[in-house]
C-alpha cells in the first residue's frame, strides 16, 4: 500500500525541524526551549515536539538549569553527553587512537586509548576493534556510530582509500566498513584533514563560519575547504591534495613516488628528518620538539628552511581558494607562537595582497581525534535529514 503523499512530506518536514534544532544546539550549547525558539524561527509548539522526538531518539538531553532570581526557569535541552556516545578512531602513521565522547563532542584522555600502528592491516582492524569494545564497555551512554579518520586518498565513487602514501597499507581498503561489520554500528570513513576541518567547524573557532581552510602540515600535508557551508570535495571526494604539488624538479622522493613534493619540505615531518640528519640518529616528534625548545639556536638553518616552504604551502591555498580564515595545524612550527610568526613573516611575501587581507591565518587548535567525532557527528546530523539554507 502506497504511503499518502502528505504524510511524506509530514514526516520530512519533522526531521528538518529536528535538525534545524540539533544544528542550533550544537552551535550555541545548552538551550531552553524559549531559546530555541528564537534561534531557530521555528515556533513553540514546534519546537516543543521536535525537542520531544529527539529526547525520544536519545540525540538530546535534558538539565535543570542554574537558579534564577525570579521565576521558574525551563530545562535546558543539550546534545546528550551522558545518555548518547560516539567514537573516535584515528589511523596514524606511528600511532592509532580510539576516543569516546558524549554526542557534544567532548573528548577526554580517560576516554582514550592508544597504541602503534602494526604492519599488518588485519592486526590493525583487530586492535581497532578490541579498543572500541573497551570504551564502549566503559561508556554509559547508547553508541550511535564511529568516525574513522585516516591519511590517504579516499575516492567516495569507490567507497575505498585508493593510495595513502605514508600507510601503504591501508590502499584499496576500507576501515569503516570492516569496523561496521564487526561491530554492527554505523561508521563513517572520512579524510583526516576533512576531519580536522568539521572539528574547527563544530567545536572550534569556525563556529558560525561558512568560507574557512584547514592546512594540516603535521606528518603529509593535506588541505580541507569548507565552501558556502559545504566542504570542498572534488568529482571524487579527492581534492586538496595540496601536498603532492612538485616544487623541486628533482627533490626528494616522497611516499607518492614522485620527487619534490611539498610536503617532503614544509611539514612536522620534514623538519623531524632533518635534524635526524644533522644529528646522524633517529628522531620522533616529541623529541623533536623538545630539542627545539631547548636548543633551537642550533637548528636555525632547519627551522627556516621548512619555514619557506610551510610559507609557500599556506600562500598557495590562501591565492586559490580566498578563505576568510585559514587553521594550521601541526606541531614544531605552527604551535609555538615565536615559530609561527616567523612563518606569518614569509607568508606576507609569498601571497598576494588582496587574498591575504581577506584571511585571517590561525593556529589550529582542533586534534585528529577530535576530527573523527565531528565527522561521524556530522554524517549522523546530515543522515537525519537535509538541511535547508
Amino acid at each position: 500500500m502506497a504511503v499518502p503523499p502528505n504524510r511524506v512530506e509530514s514526516t520530512l518536514l519533522r526531521r528538518i525541524n529536528e535538525r534545524r534544532l540539533l544544528e542550533v544546539i550544537q552551535s550555541q550549547g545548552p538551550s531552553s526551549r524559549a531559546m530555541l525558539t528564537r534561534a531557530s524561527g521555528l515556533t513553540a509548539p514546534t519546537v516543543s515536539k521536535a525537542v520531544d522526538s529527539l529526547l525520544q531518539r536519545g540525540l538530546v538531553e535534558e538539565l535543570e538549569p542554574v537558579e534564577q532570581a525570579f521565576g521558574r526557569p525551563g530545562k535546558l535541552v543539550r546534545m546528550a553527553s551522558q545518555s548518547g556516545a560516539v567514537l573516535g578512531v584515528v589511523i596514524d602513521t606511528q600511532t592509532c587512537c580510539t576516543a569516546a565522547a558524549g554526542l557534544d563532542g567532548t573528548v577526554t584522555e580517560e576516554q582514550t586509548r592508544r597504541f602503534t600502528t602494526p604492519d599488518d592491516y588485519l592486526t590493525l582492524i583487530d586492535m581497532i576493534e578490541r579498543d572500541c569494545r573497551a570504551v564502549m564497555t566503559d561508556s554509559t551512554g547508547k553508541l550511535h556510530g564511529v568516525g574513522v579518520s585516516v591519511p590517504g586518498l579516499i575516492n567516495d565513487r569507490l567507497g575505498e582509500i585508493v593510495f595513502s602514501p605514508n600507510l601503504r597499507l591501508l590502499d584499496k581498503r576500507n576501515p569503516s566498513r570492516d569496523l561496521q561489520q564487526r561491530l554492527g554500528v554505523p561508521c563513517l570513513l572520512l579524510q583526516e584533514t576533512d576531519g580536522l576541518c568539521l572539528s574547527e567547524r563544530m567545536y572550534g573557532e569556525a563556529r558560525g563560519l561558512d568560507d574557512f581552510a584547514v592546512l594540516d602540515a603535521s606528518f603529509g600535508l593535506g588541505l580541507a575547504v569548507m565552501s558556502g557551508g559545504h566542504l570542498l570535495a572534488g568529482h571524487s571526494g579527492m581534492a586538496g591534495e595540496i601536498g603532492h604539488i612538485t616544487v623541486v624538479a628533482d627533490g626528494l622522493r616522497c611516499g607518492c613516488g614522485n620527487r619534490g613534493c611539498l610536503e617532503t619540505l614544509a611539514t612536522d615531518a620534514a623538519l623531524v628528518r632533518m635534524l635526524a640528519e644533522k644529528l646522524g640518529r633517529p628522531l620522533d616528534l616529541k623529541a623533536a620538539a623538545d630539542l627545539l625548545d631547548e636548543r633551537s639556536a642550533d637548528f636555525q638553518h632547519e627551522i627556516r628552511f621548512v619555514t619557506e616552504y610551510l610559507a609557500i604551502a599556506i600562500a598557495t591555498a590562501i591565492n586559490i581558494f580566498n578563505p576568510t580564515t585559514l587553521f594550521v595545524h601541526g606541531t614544531l612550527l605552527a604551535a609555538e607562537s615565536d615559530r609561527f610568526a616567523r612563518v606569518l613573516e614569509r607568508v606576507k611575501q609569498r601571497t598576494l595582497t588582496a587574498s591575504l587581507a581577506d584571511c585571517t591565518i590561525v593556529a589550529a587548535r582542533s586534534s585528529k581525534r577530535q576530527g573523527a567525532i565531528a565527522g561521524i557527528m556530522h554524517h549522523l546530523t546530515n543522515a537525519w535529514a537535509p538541511t535547508v539554507r
